[in-house]
């Protein structure tokens, strides 16, 4: 996969992921955003998500999910979408603004710095935090065979 899809569907999910509200407070601490036409939406509906037996087996559909997507384009010519999940239409339409000047090598490196790296950062602190809770509640259960195999080693 060439390193720009890779860079772009990192930040794609990172956006994804990401409330209006932290969006817009990094967006106020970085370089103005150029101006934009809505090319479609932003629009809500429903996609049709997918699982696999036991993690990689037969796929299955598992359920609709509710999204809203939105797509724009930038004054410099960039065409940036977004789909979230959820109602949200404030939400997608600034990561599809996000996203227009992500792909502008003038902007870029600034958005990566001032937006996409702290919402990375808070997304994983956010994990990491769960992760400690999961883990404080952890429970290591014996069982009778690991019981018996250490009797006979006593032996």
């Amino acid at each position: 996969m060439p390193a720009e899809i890779a860079e772009r569907r990192r930040w794609m999910s990172i956006l994804a992921r990401a409330s209006a509200e932290a969006m817009e407070s990094c967006i106020h601490a970085s370089v103005p955003l150029p101006d934009y036409i809505r090319l479609r939406g932003p629009e809500t509906g429903l996609v049709m998500t997918r699982g696999r037996t036991g993690g990689g087996g037969a796929p299955f559909n598992l359920g609709e999910m509710t999204v809203t997507r939105c797509s724009v384009r930038s004054a410099g010519g960039q065409i940036g979408h977004a789909y979230v999940a959820g109602r949200e239409a404030r939400r997608a339409e600034l990561a599809a603004r996000l996203d227009a000047g992500l792909q502008d090598p003038l902007l870029r490196e600034a958005l990566q710095r001032d937006v996409i790296e702290p919402l990375a950062q808070a997304q994983q602190a956010a994990r990491e935090k769960v992760a400690r809770r999961a883990a404080a509640t952890r429970v290591e259960f014996f069982t009778m065979a690991t019981m018996r195999t250490d009797d006979r080693s006593r032996a």
